[in-house]
């Protein structure tokens, strides 16, 4: 599992963005890929997946 802090995250539009821990790249997330509800700060963990625009979130949890 990879670990990352939501950048950005809007709840009404169903997206945003994770930074990872790592490498501080910032990886799309789609409400579908949420585990658990997130707000922006928030600490987690989570999968990548390629999806059709690039890599995208999956298995999104807090930590």
């Amino acid at each position: 599992m990879l670990t990352g802090t939501v950048k950005f995250f809007n709840e009404s539009k169903g997206y945003g963005f994770i930074k990872d821990d790592e490498t501080e790249k910032e990886i799309f997330v789609h409400i579908t890929g949420l585990v658990d509800q997130i707000a922006q700060d928030d600490k987690v963990t989570y999968e990548v997946k390629e999806g059709k625009k690039g890599e995208n979130a999956v298995n999104v949890r807090r930590a």
